[in-house]
Formats: C-alpha cells, structure tokens, sequence
C-alpha cells in the first residue's frame, strides 16, 4: 500500500468522526426556539446598530429595523463611527415617518486598545439606558416582519440570557456562491451550534450580526469593556456571557438577512483574512496544525481519489472517494439552506484551499505588523498594546 493510501485512510476515519461525533456541527435544524408563551408583559428593548461609513446598505436595513412591530417599548440607537460618507444624515433621513424612534450619536474619539466597532457599541449601550433587552445587530443586516418580537419570545421563553442568530448572507455573485455557505459550514465547524447551545459544554459562540442580550447578563459578564480589544467579538461576547453564568443560544435565521455584496474574490478574501488569524490566537503552532488539518481532510480526499483513478491504485480512488462523498454529504445541507444545488458540494476542497490560503495570508499580514484591518482602521496585535500599555505603568 502506498503513502497516499495510508494517509486518505485517516482523512476517512477523520471525516466519519466529524459526522458522527462532532456535535452535529453539519445540521441546519438548530433555528429560533419556539413553542414558548408570550410574555406577559413585553420587556424594553433597544438595538444597537455600530456603523461606519455604511451608506452604501443602510437603505436596505435600517428600515426593516426601524418598521418592526413590537408590543412593549422599543427603540433603535444608531452609533455612526466617525463615518466620512454621509452615514449619520443618510440614518437620519430614513428614519422619517418610520414606526421605532431612532437617535444617532457619536462615541467620542477611539482609545488605544478598543476595536471601533466595541468602541461604538459600548457608546450605544450607554444610550439605551435601563432596557431589559439590547439587540446588538450589524449596519447590513435586514429584519424581516416580526424578528424583534420572536428574538424577545424565544429570549424569555427559553430563559436565555444571549440569543444570536447567523443571518442568512448574500449569494448572488459567483464568488459568493462559491464561498458564502462554506464560510458558515466552517464557521459551524470550529463552533457546532449544538454544542454551543448546551449550558453544560465549554463551546460558546454568537454571530454578531444579530445577537439578543439581557442587560444584566452583559453587566455580570463585564461589559463591553471586557472584550474591548476582540477582533472576533461575537465569539468573545458569548464566551463573556457564558463563562459569567449565562445561558447562550445559536442558530440559522429564518428571518435576519445580510445585504452587504460580496462581488468579487477580493472583498470576501478581506472579510476572512482580517480575523483568521485572530481565530488561532495568533499562535504559529496552532496555524501550523490548521494548515495540516485543512490539508488533511479537505485536499487529501479529492488528491487521493484523482491519483488513485489514474495510476489504476483502486484502494486510493475508493478511500479518497469515500472521504470526498462523506465530505460532500455533510456539506449538502449548507446548501439546501441557502437554495444551492447539491451538486456543488464536491467543490469545498477547492473553497478550502481558498480558506487555508486567507488564513496563511491572515498570518503573513500580522507577522508584517499589521494586525488586523477594517473600515479604514488598522489594530495592532494584542501584544503590542499590551506592551505599550506595560510601559507606560
């Protein structure tokens, strides 16, 4: 038996693991909890919406958000982050003969070891005052009639203290295509959803385009100033709220969409690059071993199944395929969820090499000094603020 053989034996054995033991990471049935009584009298709750220079979706979202019906008090602070493109003015026009009232405010200038967007919503958390509920949603992201009001059902029913929702992201493009359901497949991957969900598992993530958090909750958890500097905030926040005791839910929405485009192979690359690194913990062995994972049970199969069909080593092409198959298979429901033909399943090793190349790329930029970069901000990685902040003491 050759190498190859022996090693797409274990990227099979790796796979029928996933499948079956790794939390059910590869289902899309973990949506809103329902079944719950409404409550007998609705909680305040205002949204927190961070925006910089976001003129270009606001008239597709902020809308939605401001149009929503909710039976208790509600209402929308939009915090405009320093934008250059008209972001507050726009908001505010919108916001005429609009249903929830809405304010826009400015967060004074960002301190050293803040990330904007943490920054901005901290400053939108003071506005809302003493609301039972804060709905920490993203500029981008459009709520369907009657999401408001299911967040608060499922939050109170359920006795949740952090309810998220992935919102169902833009595939209009080819590249979008291509990328967008593997990027929430991954995302699942690292995160299964089910696992996530239990109170009495360490897996802890939220999606922060659309998160419901009990006030309280995040005060216990120590504020937004607790995870002041995370790249990836909404992992850090649930990991915040449940470590503080807090009972935190996940799941696909139904009802929450993303309209921010993608057209293109650049802009996505951007949005995976920016915190792949973060992800690992900016720690060389830990991208070492991702790279090797990825290599692994992602490029192996199909590498397996191709040299085992050509050079006639039948053992390699059935093991290889058999790996291949299974991956596809796990992957399929992803896209029946975002309306893709099951026929393009057999092409994420192709869309995991493009990941593994973002990460490496995300690693390269942070070895280069720098960091992690959004909206026009660069952050320096966590160490270096750590030592000017050493050094100033």
């Amino acid at each position: 038996m050759t190498v190859l053989w022996w090693v797409s034996v274990v990227a099979l054995a790796v796979w029928v693991w996933l499948a079956a033991c790794h939390g059910g990471f590869w289902r899309t049935d973990q949506r809103l909890p329902r079944g719950g009584a409404e409550p007998s009298r609705w909680p305040d709750v205002v949204a927190v919406v961070p925006a910089r220079d976001e003129a270009g979706v606001l008239p597709l979202s902020l809308p939605s958000l401001l149009a929503q019906q909710y039976p208790g008090r509600a209402r929308v602070v939009l915090v405009d982050d320093h934008s250059t493109d008209g972001t507050a003015e726009l908001a505010r026009e919108l916001a005429a003969a609009r249903g929830l009232e809405l304010e826009v405010t400015t967060p004074p200038p960002l301190p050293e070891g803040w990330t904007g967007k943490l920054w901005a919503l901290r400053h939108g958390v003071e506005r809302a005052g003493d609301a039972e509920w804060l709905l920490l949603t993203d500029a981008d992201i459009a709520h369907r009639p009657g999401s408001l009001q299911k967040l608060v059902v499922a939050g109170e029913a359920h006795n949740l203290d952090l309810v998220s929702q992935m919102a169902r992201l833009r595939v209009a493009s080819g590249w979008e295509r291509l990328i967008v359901p593997a990027f929430v497949y991954f995302f699942a991957q690292l995160y299964p959803f089910r696992r996530s969900n239990r109170p009495s598992s360490r897996t802890a993530a939220a999606a922060g385009g659309c998160s419901l958090v009990r006030r309280r909750a995040l005060e216990r958890a120590g504020g937004v100033a607790a995870i002041r500097g995370a790249v990836i905030d909404d992992v850090s926040l649930a990991r915040a709220v449940k470590r503080a005791g807090g009972r935190t839910w996940l799941g696909l929405a139904d009802r929450v969409d993303s309209v921010r485009p993608y057209p293109g192979l650049s802009p996505l690359w951007r949005m995976v690059s920016r915190s792949a690194y973060a992800q690992l913990r900016y720690s060389p062995p830990l991208l070492l071993g991702t790279v090797l994972g990825l290599t692994l049970i992602y490029l192996v199969p199909p590498i397996a199944a191709v040299t085992g069909l050509l050079t006639g080593n039948w053992w390699t092409a059935g093991t290889g395929l058999a790996a291949w198959a299974l991956m596809a298979g796990t992957f399929a429901p992803m896209l029946r969820y975002y309306d893709r033909p099951v026929t393009e399943a057999p092409l994420l090793p192709f869309t995991a090499l493009l990941y593994l190349l973002m990460t490496v790329d995300s690693a390269v930029q942070h070895w280069r000094g720098r960091g992690a970069s959004w909206k026009g901000r660069t952050y320096p990685p966590p160490q270096r603020i750590d030592d000017r902040t050493t050094h100033r003491a």
